[in-house]
């Protein structure tokens, strides 16, 4: 990775194998108990201004390819700039998409195995307002939900202020196990996630938020989505239909079995309960 963006050498270092058990373990227990943390300088400033450089170049491309950077269904104005296919677009997201530190945090809450379910943008220029509050697990799965399924990755391309449209969250809601959980009135309740840009936050699926507003007078607010979710629920888009054969073809076996693009998949827990049962069998003389 890197050598097609220039993008290895502007992400934070990665400690030897023999301290990784350390790594992020407070960052970690507050993700479970708290249902979100912040990670900092994942990317140095350079390497966020080139990310979001990028994404400017792929808000372009998708409209050039004849996708909407608005929707009038999710957000009230067109001051709010959504970007999607990110993986199909450019080489920096599909290296971002699998950027060790993210999957070390996605491994924490879904176990090994996990699928990409979406990669997206959302930038929040003046004047941009909230959509409607939600969870990303309840989207994608039918309520009661008993454990947290889906988690998202947010890169901070810029600094991201309560003023400046930081998502806003309601503190709590992860363990909601149904839409009825909710307060009557949850904006009131809600608080902004703040960080410097080159950070990222992650955030569990049941957690409920919603875009914040941008009051400023001349600050964007830049977000990418990573959208990761247990492999037994259908990711939100269709790989196998979004991405150009070509970018198929470059897509390592790691990143193949992440997007669904192979023949198989969802046999992790048969590979991991044949073989004690056949030895089972050949224990007990072959007799079934």
């Amino acid at each position: 990775m890197g050598s097609e963006t220039g993008l290895a050498d502007r992400v934070r270092p990665q400690t030897d194998k023999a301290d990784r058990a350390e790594v992020w373990v407070a960052e970690k227990a507050q993700l479970r108990d708290e249902g979100w943390c912040v990670l900092p300088d994942i990317l140095d400033r350079a390497g966020a201004a080139f990310v979001l450089e990028r994404l400017w170049a792929a808000a372009a491309e998708s409209e050039r390819r004849g996708g909407r950077t608005f929707m009038p269904e999710l957000d009230p104005n067109t001051s709010n700039v959504r970007v999607f296919n990110l993986l199909d677009i450019d080489p920096v997201f599909r290296e971002l998409i699998q950027h060790p530190t993210a999957l070390e945090m996605v491994r924490a809450v879904l176990g090994p195995d996990f699928l990409v379910s979406n990669f997206t943008a959302n930038i929040a220029r003046p004047g941009s307002g909230s959509m409607s509050v939600h969870s990303d697990q309840a989207l994608v799965v039918p309520e009661p939900w008993h454990a947290p399924w889906s988690l998202n990755i947010i890169w901070c391309l810029t600094d991201v202020r309560g003023d400046n449209g930081a998502t806003l969250f309601l503190p709590g809601s992860h363990r909601f196990l149904r839409r009825a959980d909710l307060p009557a009135d949850p904006l009131s309740h809600m608080r902004p996630f703040e960080a410097k840009a080159g950070s990222i936050i992650v955030m569990e699926g049941r957690v409920w938020h919603t875009s914040g507003a941008n009051i400023t007078r001349n600050e964007d607010r830049a977000l990418l989505f990573g959208y990761y979710s247990a492999s037994f629920l259908r990711p939100q888009v269709n790989w196998n239909a979004l991405l150009s054969p070509e970018v198929q073809a470059g897509a390592g076996p790691e990143l193949r079995r992440w997007l669904g693009l192979d023949a198989e998949a969802n046999v992790n827990i048969a590979t991991g309960t044949l073989e004690p049962l056949g030895l089972q069998h050949a224990q007990n003389g072959g007799q079934s």
